[in-house]
Parts: C-alpha cells; structure tokens; sequence
C-alpha cells in the first residue's frame, strides 16, 4: 500500500484484518473462511478507493489493479 501511496491507510485496515493470520503469518481457517476474508478485503479496498479518488471508475480500476497485481 505504501508503494501505492496509500500507506497512510493502512493504521485504518490493519485493526480490520486482526485474527484471520496466526503468529506465524499463516491464515486462520479455523477463525474465518476464506472466502469472506477475501470478501472483507475487497469491500477494505472499495472503501480506501473511494476515499482516496472519490468516484466508482477509480474504485472498479483499483480493484482490478489489485487482483492482477497480487493474483500473480
């Protein structure tokens, strides 16, 4: 997100997130299932999106920014 210029949302999500990672960085599926983690983040990202550009083109964009740079 830093790299991105957003880093300064990222106090803002990091509370969010909270519990779907163990100690050890590896995901808690027996705290949550994926799929809505994966759900929760995308509707984190709208709202940084929006919050940063302000109309629903950007937020659309960024969403699949994000999905082609992070799916590999």
């Amino acid at each position: 997100m830093g790299q991105l210029g957003l880093g300064r949302q990222f106090g803002r999500l990091a509370p969010q997130l909270d519990g779907a990672f163990r100690a050890d960085g590896v995901f808690a599926h027996d705290r949550l299932r994926f799929v809505d983690f994966v759900d929760d983040v995308e509707e984190l990202l709208e709202d940084v999106a929006w919050q940063e550009w302000g109309d629903k083109e950007a937020v659309d964009d960024f969403d699949e920014y994000m999905l082609r740079h992070y799916s590999g």
